[in-house]
């Protein structure tokens, strides 16, 4: 066996111990070389597995017995990179987003969507309470972003209290320019009231323009202006038929009570023009005019009819015929837009202008300065009936007897079942 050993080793003086020596390290570490390149990955054959019997055999990773995973060089540190630039991308995404949404560069000029409205901005109000109320009422998309692009442009110190006009889906910038803008402040309302409204039909038109308060109440009675003043002799029940139908400014915080003032002003600076001696010689008071009026408002859509059908009342009147004129029962019921009832027509009142003779008790709404004329000076003519004249676009055909009316009123009947529904449309 020593000599076999001998033979494996590199060339050297067997006589030299030192050289002997040295020849044994050699092959040690030309074997040691070796047993690792097989071990290395790549090799033909798996890894050299150390023998049991060796002391400290398997003994790998502090004595458990288990290899060590070989470590794939380099993967950490080529991962961190990608990551961190995938964070630098996701940050400049979202702040990117988040620009376009405070400054809305695409939302034009900003100035909204829809018809405009009213939105009054409380006294003593925090950009965020305002922003919360714009938010709230679709004018803005986002109450902290409009707060924010508020505190960056300084018009957060700029937002005027009262009322303002807005649209929908507004930019920022446009809903800010608003808030401080004084003539939003200061801007009137305007409220046109036409002829011939009752008060009721007035106080749903005033709720719907936003003007406040409680018109059936402010316009009861007035100190303003007396009805026995103008001869109601005691049958007025409050201020129906001098509520002077016009256009009207109401200055920032009046309410419905501004408005019946300035309606009495009106009526009282426009009765005077107005001459009465002929209604006087017929025993008519300024208060019988105005009810007259107010009938003539409401059956008479061509203007040149209105003395004509003033005619037929006064005339009606003196025969002591009813005077038969629907409107005043829909006074009575409080019904102007569906169609009358049998009910309705018998209806007990004394507005009941078919069961009824002679005058209603009062006006049935505030008549225009042109039928308050005509009532005072109806056309002289015999005329006691009239009906709508059919295709004429609401002329009617006037008569002094029964038999010529009764006509009249069958042509009308037949063109109404060959239109299938009113035949009076133009």
């Amino acid at each position: 066996m020593t000599e076999r050993w001998f033979e494996d080793l590199p060339e050297h003086d067997p006589d030299d111990p030192e050289a002997v020596e040295r020849a044994v390290r050699r092959q040690e570490r030309a074997n040691r070389r070796r047993r690792e390149a097989e071990a290395s990955p790549g090799a033909s054959a798996g890894p050299e597995l150390p023998d049991p019997a060796e002391p400290g055999a398997g003994a790998v990773a502090g004595g458990r017995g288990r290899p060590r995973a070989p470590r794939s060089a380099g993967g950490g540190r080529r991962r961190g990179p990608i990551v961190a630039l995938a964070a630098v991308v996701v940050v400049a995404l979202v702040a990117v987003a988040f620009l376009f949404a405070l400054f809305q560069p695409f939302a034009g000029d900003g100035e909204g969507e829809g018809d405009p409205f009213n939105l009054k901005i409380p006294r003593g109000a925090t950009v965020s309470e305002v922003g919360d109320l714009l938010a709230d009422n679709d004018v803005v998309p986002n109450a902290t972003l409009f707060r924010l692009r508020a505190k960056l442009s300084g018009q957060d110190s700029e937002i005027r209290e009262g009322d303002h006009r807005f649209r929908t889906n507004m930019s920022y910038a446009a809903a800010l320019d608003q808030l401080a803008s004084q003539e939003q402040v200061t801007k009137k309302l305007t409220v046109t009231i036409p002829e011939g409204l009752s008060r009721s039909e007035t106080a749903g038109r005033l709720a719907t323009d936003g003007v406040p308060g409680d018109y059936m109440a402010d316009t009861a009675k007035s100190k303003l202006l007396d009805p026995q003043d103008y001869g109601a002799q005691g049958r007025a029940r409050d201020l129906e038929g001098f509520l002077f139908p016009a256009t009207y400014e109401l200055k920032r915080g009046s309410d419905s009570f501004d408005l019946a003032g300035q309606q009495l002003a009106a009526f009282r600076q426009n009765i005077g023009s107005v001459n009465m001696n002929y209604a006087r010689k017929k025993n008519l008071t300024t208060y019988d005019v105005l009810t007259i009026a107010s009938m003539i408002e409401r059956e008479v859509s061509v203007p040149s009819e209105r003395r004509k059908v003033a005619a037929v009342i006064y005339n009606r009147l003196k025969a002591g015929e009813p005077l038969g004129i629907d409107a005043t029962i829909r006074f009575a019921v409080d019904d102007w837009q569906n169609p009358l009832t049998e009910s309705d027509l018998a209806v007990d009142s004394p507005y009941n202008t078919r069961t009824n003779a002679g005058l209603p008790p009062g006006p049935i709404g505030s008549p225009g300065l042109a039928s308050i004329r005509a009532a005072a000076n109806p056309a002289r003519i015999d005329a006691l009936f009239y009906v709508v004249k059919p295709g004429a676009c609401g002329e009617h055909v006037f008569s002094e007897t029964l038999e010529q009316f009764n006509r009249d009123a069958e042509a009308y009947r037949k063109a109404q079942e060959a239109a299938g529904g009113s035949p009076d449309g133009c």
